[in-house]
């Protein structure tokens, strides 16, 4: 058996995306010859709402150390509020006491939390460990420099610098690569050709079969957000002027499907729920508004606030049929689409055409996945009228594409990939 130090500063309790590969891999890792340990910052400062349902999935024999955190109050006055930043301190001195004492392989970087990874480089340094980075985004990103300030994320200009100073400090030392876009794989290696050869993989997210049962038994400790005198099809996830195009082509079908039957389709409704990484009540909401340029402002429902996870799988799960917007840079994955399979409810997806996403739900066996250049309304307009007419439609999927993509065999590629990186750092 080999040990292996993950370094994941959101974790459970915490309802954070980024850690999801994380605490859907652990119940896997030792069947897989390691034993994983995980360092995550303490709950009490992370600027996240905690979701206590999340710890179920997490087994109970692994050891979890807690690091703290400057005060978020504190540090928002000279502008840093990342929780990287914020925990770096703490970080090195706990992991450096786990190092001196105890033996571990490998150090695992999974988080979009990037500038910790850095440390990665002093460590293998200081300690001889080598690291692995898992590029769930782009860290340094030309992507929103020449977007319209309106469209950039806050506090863009310093994150921007920041990180371009940041990532070749733990990129150029960084002993394996795992992603979920060979695009971020292939933009690094071309950035920096010392790590050309190292080991590196693609590796989405994995379909995690037991959180809907946990989100199916506790199905009443949740707030009903769906209408039931309506058809409800909903999408739960960030929103954004990135995602327009996906959006006007179903909003510009709809309008079209009221215009030839209103009877019949203005039974329909649009949840688009959690679109904003904002503090609860001060999200901006960026899919209403393009619902009112095409006219059906009152068949769509924007909630910014965001929801915790096993109220988005139970909210996916009451829901008549579900929708999944891509956005306009074709790295984008969607990483969020196996508990939308895993729901078998009707999907409707609309992506850019070289997003990996297309391939992977075609791979399932998914009819309704389109590109947003391409797609006809009469795709759309076909969907939404069985959803209308309450055609019962049980998703049956590939099998091969359920193994493939599950947690368990996501899981597997990853120790391969880090048995690659000790095998070449052994030669």
């Amino acid at each position: 058996m080999k040990n292996i130090l993950i370094i994941s500063p959101y974790f459970p309790p915490v309802n954070a995306a980024d850690m999801q590969r994380v605490r859907m891999s652990l119940p896997y890792f030792a069947d897989n010859e390691w034993i994983a340990d995980v360092v995550m910052v303490d709950e009490k400062y992370a600027d996240v709402s905690n979701d206590p349902l999340l710890l179920e999935g997490v087994p109970s024999n692994i050891r979890i150390h807690k690091v703290k955190a400057l005060n978020k109050k504190w540090t928002n006055k000279i502008g840093l509020g990342s929780i990287a930043l914020r925990s770096m301190p703490y970080y090195r001195s706990k992991v450096n006491k786990l190092l001196k004492t105890g033996k571990y392989d490998l150090i695992y970087f999974s988080t979009t939390q990037f500038p910790v990874c850095i440390l990665g480089s002093y460590w293998k340094k200081r300690f001889g460990i080598p690291y692995v980075i898992d590029m769930q985004d782009p860290w340094h990103s030309d992507y929103y420099k020449n977007k319209p300030k309106n469209q950039q994320p806050q506090k863009y200009w310093f994150s921007y610098r920041l990180n371009k100073y940041l990532e070749p400090i733990a990129i150029k030392n960084v002993d394996g690569l795992i992603s979920v876009s060979q695009t971020y794989i292939d933009n690094l290696k071309a950035r920096y050709p010392e790590i050309s050869k190292v080991p590196a993989a693609v590796i989405t997210f994995g379909a995690f079969e037991p959180d809907m049962k946990i989100a199916k038994d506790n199905k009443a400790t949740f707030q009903i957000l769906l209408k039931k005198d309506f058809k409800n099809i909903v999408y739960i996830g960030r929103g954004g002027k990135d995602m327009h195009n996906a959006l006007t082509v179903l909003f510009e079908a709809f309008k079209q499907a009221l215009d030839i039957d209103e009877n019949t389709f203005k039974q329909i409704k649009f949840y688009f729920i959690g679109t904003s990484y904002a503090a609860a009540g001060l999200g901006k909401a960026t899919v209403i508004p393009l619902a009112k340029k095409y006219g059906i402002g009152d068949h769509v429902v924007e909630i910014t606030d965001r929801i915790s996870y096993y109220h988005t799988l139970t909210t996916l799960q009451q829901a008549d049929g579900l929708f999944i917007p891509g956005s306009d840079d074709p790295a984008y994955t969607a990483s969020k689409i196996y508990p939308y399979l895993l729901t078998k409810k009707p999907l409707l997806a609309i992506f850019n055409k070289a997003s990996s996403a297309i391939n992977i739900l075609k791979e399932y066996g998914l009819k309704t996945v389109f590109d947003y250049q391409d797609v006809q309304p009469d795709n759309i307009i076909d969907f939404l009228k069985n959803i209308v007419e309450g055609i019962s439609i049980q998703e049956s999927y590939n099998t091969n594409a359920i193994e493939k993509y599950s947690a368990e065999n996501m899981t597997l590629q990853q120790c391969e990939l880090f048995n690659q990186v000790i095998s070449f750092r052994q030669r």
